[in-house]
């Protein structure tokens, strides 16, 4: 027997839901319209049907910040889960002053990627940072220069990503780590398996809903990466970290053209959903056999 709706609570979340549908909802709508007329300056009901679109792919600074993105999503989302799996291992150990680390690791996380890229924007400038650092203290050569170089700039904002969202990933997979029977561990020792075969053949298989929870969250934080570019970089040297959100922000209050912005900005919402639908998917399914087996 199903349980009778609870009237109260509706009634309590219908402002929610109203401005959900309104704000939300309805704004998406109005910029995936705007998207098919000449808006400019000012919107305008000028359709153009697809021209935004067919201009939009004919760019070669938003293909050029899709190419980016996506070497930044890969490398960066494959950092931060590499090292919080790494950092969670450590502090599974049950080390000393295990708090006051996990405390240093999730820190950065905890500033904003204006922040995060400045730090980084410093630390790699060959004049102000590491490199003339080093120098000053008689390595002549040294060379770190990624923030300028055109082939490792984009390098250099997957460092200074890494270094901020792995606490994030740290602090998920520590939380599935602890949540593992204790006679699992008795058992492998038992058997004489070393540690790092425990964690690679036994807890990794086990985390991977932690670990998809993370990526995901991550991979989220990546379709609308604008902050840490804008900060480090500003999209250059010329093209090598523009990304598609600081293209549609620049079209919309630089050029003043709303048209291609909005379909910027429309195609960025389909890349989202196109990473949260699998995923949400999955967990229908695993919910319907789980209750098919209940």
């Amino acid at each position: 027997m199903k349980p009778k709706p609870n009237l109260s609570a509706t009634l309590a979340l219908l402002p929610t839901w109203l401005v959900a549908v309104v704000v939300f909802i309805g704004t998406m709508a109005w910029s995936i319209h705007l998207s098919f007329t000449g808006s400019t300056i000012f919107p305008s009901s000028d359709y153009v049907g697809l021209a935004q679109y067919a201009k939009l792919f004919s760019s070669a600074k938003w293909l050029a910040s899709l190419h980016n993105v996506l070497v930044f999503g890969l490398l960066y989302v494959g950092g931060c889960l590499l090292l919080g799996f790494l950092l969670a291992a450590a502090l599974d150990r049950k080390i000393r002053f295990e708090s006051v680390f996990r405390t240093l690791f999730l820190y950065p996380y905890a500033m904003s990627f204006v922040v995060t890229g400045l730090i980084w924007q410093w630390m790699l400038n060959p004049t102000l940072g590491i490199q003339a650092s080093v120098r000053a203290l008689g390595w002549e050569s040294f060379v770190l220069d990624w923030a300028v170089n055109r082939d490792m700039a984009i390098h250099a904002l997957v460092l200074a990503g890494v270094w901020q969202g792995a606490g994030l990933v740290m602090v998920i997979v520590l939380a599935g780590m602890r949540g593992i029977e204790a006679e699992q561990w008795k058992a492998a020792r038992i058997d004489g398996i070393p540690v790092w075969r425990i964690y690679v053949s036994i807890i990794l298989p086990q985390l991977g809903p932690a670990l998809a929870a993370a990526g995901l969250l991550l991979g989220m934080g990546v379709i609308k990466t604008y902050d840490i570019v804008v900060a480090m970089t500003n999209g250059g040297p010329g093209n090598a970290t523009e990304v598609p959100a600081k293209f549609i922000m620049d079209n919309l209050f630089g050029r003043q053209n709303l048209g291609l912005a909005t379909a910027g900005a429309t195609v960025l919402v389909l890349g989202v959903i196109a990473i949260v639908a699998p995923f949400r998917y999955a967990m229908f399914l695993r919910r319907k056999s789980t209750g098919a087996r209940g």
